[in-house]
This record gives C-alpha cells, structure tokens and sequence, in this order.
C-alpha cells in the first residue's frame, strides 16, 4: 500500500470540519470522498470525479451495504404507515394515561435507556427498535430529539461491547486471536469490564435521566422546547413552518390501540431472532444480522398490512401508498449512509488509520501505554468513523507492543474498544451516528453538537483511570 503520509488524514478532515461549520452532512461527506479519490489519483481532478461517482456504485457491491439501505427505506415506509394507523399515537397516549407506570418525562428517558440496555444484539437493531419504540412515548413528554439521539446512541452502542454476546464478541475475539495471543476469549472478557468509556457513557445516560440536568448546547436544546415546544431546533422560517405542519398533521391522526404500534414492533424482533438463529444454523452469534433485519422488516410491513386492512383503517392501496410515501422521507439518509461507506473505503486505501496509529505511537513506557493506545483509539475513529475499522487497525500495532512491554493485555485492548466507541459516538461520518439520527429523526449536526460535551467527559474519565492503571497493573 501506497503511503500517502499526512495526505491520507486531509478527506476525513475536510469532511468533518466542513460538516460541523455548515451543517451539510451530504456536501461534506461528497467533498471527503472528492479528496480522497482526488488524492489516490495522485491529483487528477477528473479522474477524481469519476472515480468518486464510481466508489458510489461500488458501494452496492456489498451485500451488506445493500440490505442496510434496502432495511433504511423499508423501516421508514414501515414507521411512516404505523404512524398513519394511529398506533404511534395511541403507544403514546396509553404510556402517558393514569393507568401507566410512566407518569414524567424523567421516566420516559429512564425506559429509553432500559430498552436500548435489554436490546443488545448489534448496535444497528438497538439503535432500531430502541429510537422505534422510544420516540412515540418521549414526543409525548416534549423530550428534545437531541436528548433523544443520545439516550439511544450512547446506550445502544455500549452495551454491545460490554454485552458482546453478538457479532461484536465474534469479532473481538478474532482480532485477539489473529495476534498470536493465548485463550484470545479469556482475554476479551478480562477486557469488558476495564472499558471504562463504554462504563462510564452508559452511565452517564442514565445519571442524567434520573438527575434531569444537562450542560453545553443540550441545555439550549432542553429551553427551546420548554419556550417553543419544537423537538427539533429550526434552521429558519421555513424549517420552523414545516415542523408547525408535521405537528398539526400528526395531532389530526386519531389514536388507535397501541398495538397497532407494538405487534409490528414484536413481530420484527421475533423475526430478527429467528433469523438469526436460522443463518447462524442455530447459533445466533454466527447469524448473518442484516440479513435477519431485512426478514424482521419485511416480516412486520406484512403483520401490520393484515392488522391496518383487517381494521379497516386504510385499504391494501392506501397502505402501499403510504409505505412509499414514508419510504421516500429516508432517502436522504440512504444518501448519507453511501456517502459515508464510499469515504469510509477511500479512507482505507489511503492508509489513514495506519498512519496516524504509528505517527502517534512514539516511544512510550507500559505504564504510559494504555492511556496512549485510548487516544490514538479515539483520533481514529473520530477520524473514520468506524469503531470496528479503528479496532482492526490497532490491534496488530497495540497488542504486539503490550505483549512486548510487559503492559496488561486486557486493559490495553478495553483501551482500544473504548477509544474505538467514542469516535462511534462523536463523528457526523459515523453509521451509528447516522442511523441514532434517523431512528430519532434528529439532524445529524445537531445530534453531534449536543451529545460531543457528553462523549468528552466520559473520554476524559476513561482517560484519568487508564493513566492510574497504567502504574497499577
């Protein structure tokens, strides 16, 4: 691989940046993958752009790729003529009844983070249903969509590292194996418990469900809604009427029964369980998992098309009508989703994480190693946007280095999965970031602003314990 030394870092920068001043997450990311392509091109401009235009078609190459935006425009047809049925209403109005054991907004974001705590398969089917379910129940409590995004974003991706009962433990392990190291399993989990940014994230969420407070942008977000009532904050008159609007039209939809909201949602989960355990020929952890969306999807459009019908709440036209309709609402985040992996692959051909891994890793003592590696971790997933690309990068570097130390194996590779998360967590280019945004529907930029004071302070906690660990262990 060609070395393209402080190049290679240029693409995620401009995007980045670029995003964060003006808010375009489309533009951006479109202009990394310009530079990136531009750059492997040693330059050409025209072949840059073709190139570019061409890494987005590469992009469906991937079975994977495929089924996630096919999963993206479903879910959103799905979610769009659930809402219609007035199932999402009605999920809302019983929660927020007398009869309910929800009762304040403090226990609707409480119940956020308990679901996205008990669903914990893959940080892409947390995120899904737990923003799915959730959302109804915390509109009803005038819960800002930025509050929102971070209960499911900074539970859902957590809990999968600390529970790793999934395709994550399959994937650490092998990481770990594929160093030499003995009883790789052992090891991950000695590591679950020193990943103390996951610890310290998910605790944070329900520290400030429970306390109610917030600081940085979140209060901002916390007064609009208490002066306006607007879950989503404006980007000028327009945006402010089109909220009006969706507002009105959604209190104009009468409430029906909550299962109406509720059977989908069952069906999908069964469904993804199901699946997984049939492609995974009994092992759920070896289940192909988009695949088993992509069932746990379809398999709900079909139970909710027989209970709208049967009801007599919309006709089989008027349902597929509808689905298109809410379909067609998801394609800018299908844009977003191609986008982010074309730059994610340019990314990779120019070496970045490799580069900044062994530009930053210097000379250094064991003691010093841990809070050194969750660093790094940190700059290059924030960088690519990739937690598991981050882990595939630092492992081969890290691990041989704490073998050869004398360094705590266990407490180095809870560093890089930690480091890994909070790039998850805070990067506009990462697809969790994107896909906590949809299930929301809280923009992207505004989600980042607002949960980046968060992320920080549990990466400045995880920081200080690994440097007194680094002694200790």
């Amino acid at each position: 691989m060609e070395n393209f030394g402080l190049l290679s870092i240029l693409p995620p920068v401009i995007s980045i940046v670029l995003a964060l001043v003006t808010k375009d997450v489309i533009t951006s990311l479109f202009l990394g993958c310009f530079s990136a392509f531009t750059i492997l091109a040693g330059g050409n401009i025209l072949v840059g752009i073709s190139d570019t235009l061409m890494s987005f078609i590469k992009v469906f190459e991937s079975n994977g790729n495929t089924i996630c935006i096919g999963i993206t425009v479903l879910l959103g047809g799905l979610l769009y003529v659930t809402e219609k049925s007035g199932g999402v209403q009605g999920f809302a109005k019983f929660f927020t009844s007398k009869r309910s054991f929800i009762k304040t907004r403090r226990g609707a974001e409480i119940f956020s983070w308990f679901i996205g705590i008990i669903v914990f398969t893959s940080g892409t089917v947390s995120a899904l249903i737990t923003g799915t379910v959730a959302r109804p129940l915390t509109d009803a409590f005038k819960v800002p969509h930025e509050k929102l995004a971070y209960i499911v974003h900074s539970t859902t991706s957590p809990v999968c590292a600390l529970l790793p009962l999934s395709a994550w433990g399959a994937y650490m392990i092998g990481l770990i194996q594929a160093q030499g190291i003995d009883n790789p399993a052992a090891v991950m989990v000695k590591s679950i418990p020193l990943n103390f940014y996951s610890i310290i994230a998910l605790f944070l969420v329900l520290f400030f469900a429970i306390s109610g407070k917030d600081y940085g942008p979140m209060v901002k977000a916390e007064q609009r809604v208490k002066e306006t009532g607007l879950l989503d904050a404006p980007k000028g008159t327009m945006d402010q009427e089109e909220q009006a609007q969706e507002a009105a039209a959604a209190s104009e939809i009468q409430p029906t029964t909550m299962w109406n909201l509720v059977l989908p949602i069952i069906a999908m989960t069964v469904m993804i369980i199901a699946g997984l355990l049939i492609t995974g020929k009994g092992n759920i952890l070896e289940g192909a998992g988009m695949t088993a969306i992509l069932w746990g999807n379809t398999f709900a459009i079909f139970v909710a098309l027989i209970m709208y019908t049967s009801q007599k709440i919309m006709t089989y036209k008027e349902f597929i009508n509808i689905m298109f309709e809410g379909a067609g609402k998801l394609l800018p985040i299908a844009f977003i989703l191609i986008f982010a992996w074309s730059l994610g692959g340019a990314v990779k051909q120019l070496g970045t994480g490799v580069f900044l891994a062994e530009t930053l890793s210097g000379i250094i003592t064991p003691a010093f190693l841990p809070p050194l590696i969750f660093i790094i971790s940190c700059i290059i997933s924030f960088a690519t946007g990739s937690s598991w690309g981050t882990m595939a990068v630092m492992c081969p570097i890290a691990l041989p280095m704490a073998i050869a130390s004398g360094a705590n194996i266990a407490l180095c590779f809870g560093a890089i999965v930690g480091g890994a998360l909070f790039g998850d967590h805070s990067s506009p280019i990462s697809d969790s970031t994107i896909m906590s945004c949809f299930t929301t529907r809280c923009d992207i930029m505004d989600h980042v602003r607002t949960q980046l004071p968060y992320t920080l302070t549990a990466a400045a906690g995880a920081m200080g314990i690994y440097l007194i660990l680094g002694f200790v262990f």
